[in-house]
């Protein structure tokens, strides 16, 4: 073949000849093959090929399985015709006993008998390709590149002329057997306004790693280095760009490097195996398939992308349906039963981004308390503890740490509540509860970090629900426009430290515009809110989350959150295209559901709240109602209809 000719143009068959004649022209496979996959190769003695296949079904992400080939097999027939693993790879790599002893352009002396004197047979039997080494071949990343330059991404890459960069992680992947290393994944710089393009395009072929596991800032994944690649080299970013993190097959080489099989190959990472079987497949493999359409994608689970946090950067993946669902939920708890014009302060995916940040958290501190009655004793009212509440045991149920924070004058009266709840089974298990005092500048950097450590912070995500809320005079505001200062604590002041503590997020929940984190829509609450001007919140929070009644925002937090839990695009994305045992999965499930907020509980810790003398916002009544609204039916039936939004969707997520 004349070496005019146009790489780009070639088939996977034709450029498999060229490496087979070793081609000068091709030393990386990246650009190659436009419209097929591409295969990271791993060939192992027999005694790991279980234990390895078995890695690979717990790691799907990194190691999609392609194809295990029989022990001794050097063809690979559902993946391309008179193929010949030994020759068709333009660099391989060999591994004696974990460690990298060569790179080859060829595989056939360790196939070939030896035909010398007997001496030196003896030196060359321990490393032939016998019937006892097994080949795997698995998905590769390159295998999208071409659907995204279809879809108008750019390649930095491909456009660069370089391999792809990959990295090593601090994410351990699910052992299994002799297995047991990091994560492996390759970057690709991606414009900020193309992100969701190249999620969508990328999460349609599974057989490509399938959509990104990480989006933003590179040290989440333990990166500290993006000029230092650990394989391939350095894809410089362009102005606009955002890091975009893939899982990679080269993941199967930190095995066999973990592992110290007596002898393995691979490919060397760019040098993939060009198969026969088209990117846009998602059937049976085999070089005949089509993509029927039963056999594409559910493009309801297709994920979307979000950006969650600025600082650091992070980004976060859901399917169209769990977004549709999740929005259902903001606007269902927009309705405005008690006539206070909520609706104005609206702002969409308030709700959607808060619960996305919450899902990624470890530590969530939440804080209530509006101690609106003031001439009475206790002065709180009934909305705020139980949307905190039922934010409290779905974050419980889903394996977060967390904290409530409240006034001093109402500690004891609040772990008292906690205590009832736990024992009605309101609340999953108890939770530690705390109280802040400003006692110096300091204060709220020592109550959010260990030691005062900016890059230790001891929660991630602070929310505040039905809080009062600091105006910009310094006071407090009850909605009547009187000042309650007296009895409410600096709460206020970690809100307005998270700012600058990277990593910890915080969200507002509100039905006035006078509650913590409300701050955000000031502006919307001074021009629209009956006396705006004078109540108006002045500490804003990363997201905003308005209700009717804050309590629903409350109720919908821990719905949304369940949502995501049992949306599978949102949950691979979590895990890093990791797996978990399906009993584990099974549990968790069953835990969340039975934690979801239900008429049953809100009610029982309703009847709490008003033993403990605990009054309804609007009216003062110590009765079963919530800012004038009583629990039945307005309550029970805005429950009801949450939980239609959510469980209605279960059967498709899960």
């Amino acid at each position: 073949m004349a070496h005019s000719v146009d790489l780009n143009s070639l088939s996977p068959a034709e450029l498999r000849l060229l490496i087979r004649r070793n081609d000068w022209r091709i030393s990386t496979t990246t650009g190659l093959a436009g419209g097929y996959q591409q295969a990271n190769v791993i060939i192992l003695p027999k005694h790991l090929a279980n234990d390895f296949e078995a890695f690979c079904r717990r790691n799907p992400a990194p190691l999609q399985l392609l194809y295990r080939g029989q022990s001794g097999e050097t063809s690979c027939l559902p993946l391309a015709r008179h193929a010949d693993i030994r020759t068709d790879i333009s660099q391989y790599c060999v591994y004696e006993k974990g460690r990298l002893v060569k790179t080859v352009s060829s595989l056939q002396s360790y196939t070939d008998q030896p035909r010398t004197a007997p001496e030196q047979q003896a030196v060359h039997r321990s490393h032939q390709w016998s019937s006892d080494m097994v080949c795997f071949y698995l998905g590769c990343s390159f295998g999208f590149e071409g659907s995204l330059k279809t879809a108008g991404v750019p390649v930095r890459n491909v456009e660069q002329g370089r391999n792809v960069s990959m990295y090593r992680t601090a994410v351990p992947c699910i052992p299994s057997g002799a297995f047991s290393c990091p994560l492996v994944v390759t970057m690709r710089p991606v414009p900020a306004a193309m992100l969701d393009a190249a999620v969508e395009v990328t999460s349609l072929n599974p057989m490509a790693h399938g959509a990104p596991v990480h989006i933003g800032e590179p040290a989440l994944l333990g990166i500290q280095d993006l000029s230092r690649p650990d394989y391939g080299e350095q894809v410089e970013l362009q102005p606009g760009d955002v890091t975009v993190f893939w899982a990679c097959g080269v993941t199967a080489i930190e095995a066999i490097l973990s592992s110290k099989p007596p002898l393995a190959f691979s490919h060397s990472p760019g040098c993939m195996f060009l198969t026969d079987i088209p990117d846009s497949s998602s059937s049976p493999l085999t070089p005949e398939s089509t993509n029927t359409p039963h056999d594409r994608p559910d493009l309801e689970l297709t994920p979307r992308c979000f950006l969650v946090s600025h600082n650091p950067l992070m980004y976060s993946l859901a399917s169209h349906r769990a977004v549709a669902r999740i929005r259902e939920l903001e606007m269902t708890i927009g309705d405005d039963p008690g006539q206070r014009g909520i609706r104005v302060l609206f702002t969409q995916d308030e709700l959607l981004r808060s619960c996305l940040a919450l899902s990624h958290s470890f530590s969530v501190a939440i804080t209530t308390g509006f101690p609106t009655h003031y001439m009475h004793s206790p002065p709180d009212e009934t909305d705020g503890p139980p949307g905190a509440i039922a934010m409290a045991t779905m974050l419980l149920s889903l394996g977060k740490q967390v904290t409530m924070v409240t006034d001093r004058r109402a500690l004891e009266m609040n772990q008292a509540i906690i205590d009832e709840a736990v024992e009605t089974g309101v609340l999953k298990h108890a939770i530690p509860l705390v109280t802040f005092e400003d006692s110096g500048p300091d204060s709220a950097l020592h109550f959010l970090c260990h030691h005062g450590d900016p890059t230790k912070p001891r929660y991630d995500h602070l929310v505040a629900i039905e809080r009062s809320g600091r105006a910009a005079d310094g006071n407090y505001y009850n909605m009547r426009g009187v000042n309650i200062k007296h009895l409410v604590d600096p709460i206020d002041n970690l809100f307005i430290a998270a700012k600058g503590i990277p990593g910890i997020i915080t969200t507002g929940i509100g039905d006035g515009g006078n509650e913590l984190g409300m701050g955000k829509l000031k502006e919307k609450v001074k021009n629209l809110m009956p006396n705006g001007n004078l109540i108006a919140c002045d500490v804003p929070a990363d997201y905003a989350i308005t209700a009717g009644v804050s309590n629903w925002g409350g109720y919908a937090v821990a719905c949304g959150l369940y949502l995501l839990h049992t949306c599978p695009s949102h949950q691979r994305y979590l895990k890093k295209g990791l797996g978990e045992e399906p009993t584990t999965r099974q549990e968790q499930l069953q835990d969340c559901t039975a934690n979801l907020p239900s008429v049953d509980k809100e009610e029982s810790f309703l009847s709490t709240l008003v033993r403990f003398g605990i009054r309804s916002g609007k009216t003062g009544h110590l009765a079963m109602e919530v800012d004038g609204l009583t629990f039945h039916p307005t309550h029970s039936d805005m429950i009801t209809r949450l939980l239609e939004a959510t469980q209605g969707s279960t059967s498709q997520n899960h």
